[in-house]
């Protein structure tokens, strides 16, 4: 009697221990970024959701080299891997349209988000089509190309003399892109193994792209007509060309190597002192004011993208919105998280953490602006941006433009306005082939 009432009762706690685990299994989620900086950040954060509500979360990584293949890999065999995706901009036509995303459109509406993030990251993070309404992410890591640059070269007293002798004018933060193209022309010292400026230059994935699109944008020009798909006459304009030719100028002043260079490289740029003004997202310039990974932090300063010619400034957009993957198991749970991410006071531990909020209030705030060296930037560009094409077919698109400007941009083949007509016919036979603008 005694071993039936032991067996009965190890089967009851058996049975406990499985319900324990499953209950445990449900009250969790599991978040796919890429492995960087603000994927940590917003660990932490999933830490602190989990000691509130009991709920743990767990943000898997993988190197950005795989994050698109990876995520769509998992998307397309309908896997409930994930339950929320942290993805870029460009994946909101895929992710949309692929039955990918959970709309959130309603979930937009009723916390009225298009006046509590930041305009320009509900339009490029969150909606697709473009000035549809219809919403598939919230806005998360807000992200765009800024400048950084060498406080102390700037300040030396000898070379503000020597610059104002040479061109006329105080050396100073760049107030537009001439003034950004004489300063690089200034601190270019090959002899000295200094050198003016860092861009990006790589023709891999959209590093092309997002270094093009600063000058092109605040030279006046675009992409293209987003509603018509009309690219003739936008990307290929006169103020196009002037600002593919503007950013090949500057690639003349860059250090020695610097064909096929991104974020890396364009920190490295400041922490080995090597260049007077390196681009690059906000998103790497934390490790810049470390002095534990830049020896330099004391001595660089921060620095929206400046106006082109005419007054237009804009700068490139990074950064990515969060979506409910449409395979979880969990959406509801994933629902409650998202209604506790976007809380005020939740973004501003996000702001704390070195998360980029998105929340219009947050980045107005002098808290916010005076919490590091170049949060006073961000909150200018964030308010600032334009974005790459988030169509379905977007990484044909870029394929094409760095077909297309990096031969021009490093190799010196052909011109400015060849290179785009060209690009513009490559654009053109693409929009074609999926049915757009016809």
């Amino acid at each position: 009697m005694r071993k039936l009432v032991t067996s009965v009762l190890a089967g009851i706690g058996l049975t406990l221990a499985c319900g324990t685990s499953v209950y445990a299994q449900e009250k969790s989620l599991t978040i796919f970024w890429a492995e960087w900086d603000p994927a940590n950040y917003l660990q932490e954060l999933g830490n602190e959701y989990e000691k509130e509500t009991g709920v743990k979360i767990t943000v898997e990584t993988t190197p950005w080299s795989d994050f698109q293949t990876k995520a769509f890999t998992e998307f397309n065999a309908h896997g409930d891997a994930y339950d929320l995706v942290v993805g870029d901009s460009q994946w909101l036509g895929a992710g949309s349209t692929g039955g990918h995303y959970v709309d959130l459109t309603d979930f937009f509406k009723k916390h009225d988000l298009g006046n509590v993030m930041a305009p320009a990251t509900v339009k490029y993070y969150s909606e697709y089509p473009g000035n549809s309404g219809k919403y598939w992410a919230i806005p998360l890591e807000g992200d765009a190309v800024g400048w950084s640059y060498r406080k102390d070269w700037f300040e030396d007293p000898k070379e503000k003399e020597a610059f104002k002798a040479k061109y006329g004018y105080d050396l100073d933060v760049p107030k537009d892109f001439k003034a950004l193209r004489d300063i690089a022309e200034f601190f270019y010292r090959p002899d000295q193994k200094k050198y003016g400026i860092a861009i990006y230059t790589d023709n891999s994935y959209d590093a092309m792209a997002m270094g093009f699109e600063n000058a092109l944008f605040s030279y006046g020009g675009d992409l293209g007509d987003y509603s018509t798909y009309k690219v003739d006459g936008h990307i290929n304009s006169e103020k196009a060309v002037a600002a593919l030719d503007a950013y090949k100028e500057l690639y003349k002043f860059t250090p020695p190597g610097w064909a096929k260079s991104f974020f890396v490289e364009d920190n490295q740029a400041i922490t080995e002192n090597l260049a007077a003004m390196s681009m690059n997202f906000f998103a790497f310039f934390p490790s810049l004011i470390n002095e534990a990974s830049n020896p330099n932090a004391k001595n660089t300063g921060f620095f929206a993208n400046p106006p082109g010619p005419n007054g237009d400034q804009f700068a490139a957009l990074g950064g990515q919105g969060i979506s409910i993957v449409s395979y979880s198991q969990k959406q509801e749970e994933a629902t409650k998280f998202l209604e506790w991410f976007i809380k005020d006071e939740t973004q501003k531990k996000w702001a704390a953490l070195g998360g980029y909020t998105c929340s219009a209030a947050v980045l107005k705030s002098a808290e916010f602006q005076n919490a590091t060296p170049y949060n006073k930037a961000f909150y200018e560009t964030m308010f600032k941006v334009k974005d790459f094409w988030a169509v379905p077919e977007y990484a044909e698109l870029l394929q094409q433009l760095n077909q297309r400007v990096y031969p021009y941009m490093i190799g010196g083949e052909g011109t400015a306005k060849e290179t785009l007509d060209a690009l513009a016919a490559d654009w053109n036979a693409t929009f074609k082939k999926y049915g757009r603008g016809q």
